[in-house]
């Protein structure tokens, strides 16, 4: 099963963020299973003046509920018994525009994994804005590419990066074992 096979933050959806994500290579596939990063301080960077005034102050609702409930995409996968009996109808509040509490660079803080809309729209008139702030986040010029090898540590800052693992290595095992880095709340 390929979990991380799509753009994400890790964690978005709680109301106090994974600050950060630690992954060991355990066991890979002959070849493929790269791992892409995208900088969201870039991304933010790229968006035109408007775009930026529109976003400023814009608060955005992060859940898992379509990813772990029961009717989730894992639903009839094994992870189904890991998850059962967890109250899943949760999620997160975030502003859109965020500022790291270390550099206090601001970075785009919305991920099309946990993202489901803007509060006081609907995701209907959500999607276009988001739609937008997803392509300016993927632009290749923004990504890199992480090639495993068995053994690999990568450490990456949630707030600061998306990451999206490549689901092309059919037929073969790749385990990696992660721990996470306890966050802090987000502040525009």
């Amino acid at each position: 099963m390929n979990i991380g096979g799509g753009w994400h933050t890790d964690h978005s959806y709680d109301a106090v963020p994974a600050m950060g994500s630690i992954l060991v290579a355990r066991e890979l596939p002959p070849s493929g299973g790269d791992t892409l990063f995208a900088h969201m301080g870039a991304a933010y960077h790229v968006l035109a003046p408007e775009v930026k005034q529109q976003i400023e102050g814009l608060r955005a609702w992060h859940s898992a509920d379509h990813v772990y409930s029961p009717e989730g995409v894992y639903a009839q996968t094994d992870m189904a018994s890991e998850l059962r009996g967890q109250d899943l109808k949760t999620g997160a509040e975030h502003p859109v525009v965020i500022r790291h509490p270390q550099t206090g660079c601001k970075l785009l803080y919305v991920n099309p994994g946990f993202t489901t809309h803007f509060l006081g729209m609907t995701r209907d008139e959500s999607l276009g804005l988001l739609q937008q702030l997803y392509a300016a986040a993927v632009d290749p010029a923004h990504q890199y590419r992480l090639e495993w090898r068995e053994g690999t540590v990568a450490i990456w800052d949630n707030r600061t990066t998306w990451h999206y693992e490549l689901n092309d290595y059919q037929g073969y095992a790749r385990e990696m074992h992660r721990i996470t880095l306890t966050g802090e709340l987000l502040a525009a």
